[in-house]
């Protein structure tokens, strides 16, 4: 039996059915790392975030579907003019983040295309104003300078340049060779700079070297004639002394002093004359009677000594032998 649907059931179902197909419409899931701008009559109301979200269908639509990870992005191969008119070929990278998805949607145009071109500007702008040497040293720089501009001018974008990286700087296959033989050519200045250097260097070292030996051997020769000086001067005090006894010996009438004080000058003297290096064989015409009166001399010296050390002073003995008994 069939079952009649009236007007009214119909009508149920029917909003029903819409309901349904509404929410469906205004739920809207956003991926994490995204973000989506909201249009109302093709106006921005606002952005929708990561998660579920809810719109009002037919009178808001999605209108772009904002990236905020962080992006790599390749500057090109451009060649570049250096302040010292040298041509170079230039690369690089861009690392940046949209940090405000509307302002970068609706700011600007095709946001990448007009990062790219402002980096390769600047890129030129400040590679064309420094030298070909500072460009070879000095990338750091390079770097920093652009990162500063280009993230001041891409503010308003809602973006966040966080690094700006110079890949390769390619000069021209002359510019290399001529570069190889400058730097060959200030290696071997730089070479023979600290060769002369250390040649000054090892003669300075050496002259000073001399001086302190030339000091040193002056004070030797100061301290030696120093001490020879001492020695004559106590040897003259020795020799004053005993010309002092022997005068004393004198002057009391001992007259073996005079032999022993005349008897060791000869004996010096033929001693001294025997040690010469020129000397083999030597006559002596001297008196050997007056040789051996004062040898005799010296003994009878030398018994008085050892007498008068006994207690007194007595006979020598059956071996002396004056000068008297030789008949001198």
């Amino acid at each position: 039996m069939p079952v009649e649907i009236s007007g009214f059931s119909i009508f149920v179902i029917a909003a029903v059915v819409l309901a349904v197909v509404l929410v469906f419409m205004g739920a809207k899931t956003v991926p994490q790392g995204m973000e989506y701008t909201i249009e109302r009559f093709g106006r921005y109301t606002r952005t929708l975030a990561p998660g579920l979200n809810l719109i009002v269908p037919m009178l808001d639509r999605i209108g772009v579907k904002m990236n905020m990870m962080e992006t790599v992005l390749d500057v090109p191969s451009q060649e570049v003019i250096t302040k010292d008119n040298a041509l170079l070929q230039v690369d690089g990278v861009v690392f940046h983040q949209v940090l405000d998805a509307a302002k970068a949607a609706y700011e600007v145009k095709d946001l990448e295309r007009a990062l790219l071109n402002l980096t390769m500007t600047n890129i030129r702008t400040v590679m064309g104003s420094m030298d070909l040497d500072e460009l070879l040293s000095k990338r750091d720089r390079i770097n920093h300078q652009l990162l500063t501009v280009v993230d001041d001018a891409t503010a308003p974008w809602g973006l966040k340049v966080t690094r700006i990286e110079i890949k390769d700087i390619t000069p021209p296959k002359d510019l290399v060779e001529s570069m190889g033989r400058q730097m060959k050519a200030e290696r071997d200045k730089r070479a023979t700079i600290l060769i002369a250097e250390g040649d000054r260097q090892a003669e300075i070292l050496r002259s000073e070297g001399e001086k302190q030996a030339a000091i040193l051997a002056a004070e030797g020769r100061r301290e030696a004639a120093f001490k020879d000086a001492e020695a004559r001067e106590r040897e003259a005090e020795a020799e004053a002394k005993a010309t002092q006894v022997v005068s004393d010996a004198i002057s009391s009438g001992n007259i073996q002093a005079i032999n022993y004080f005349v008897a060791q000058r000869y004996i010096e003297a033929l001693g001294r004359f025997a040690d010469s290096p020129n000397q083999k064989m030597f006559f002596m015409p001297v008196d050997a009677a007056g040789v051996m009166g004062a040898i005799g001399g010296i003994a009878e010296l030398v018994r008085e000594a050892v007498g008068g050390n006994s207690g007194g002073g007595g006979s020598a003995g059956p071996w002396r032998r004056g000068p008297s008994e030789d008949g001198s």
